[in-house]
């Protein structure tokens, strides 16, 4: 039971992780040239060479917020 519970958690953070970082895009303008590059610069040219937080945090510019997510479900933050 433990082992689903953690793997049910990973998949929600990672829509945490996702609907927060598409967020940028929504704010700068989906089609936005800075926030695709900076999209490549700090999550896609990183790789694994530090860690998904770091690479978030250096996307987004601050730690993760559950508001997007709360939004893309119909639900207000």
């Amino acid at each position: 039971s433990g082992g689903y519970a953690a793997g049910y958690y990973s998949y929600k953070w990672a829509e945490v992780l996702s609907a927060d970082a598409y967020s940028m895009f929504e704010e700068d303008g989906v089609l936005s040239r800075e926030a695709g590059q900076r999209y490549w610069q700090e999550i896609l040219a990183k790789g694994g060479s530090r860690s998904a937080m770091e690479s978030f945090a250096a996307f987004r510019g601050r730690e993760p917020n559950i508001d997007a997510l709360l939004r893309h479900n119909g639900m207000t933050a």
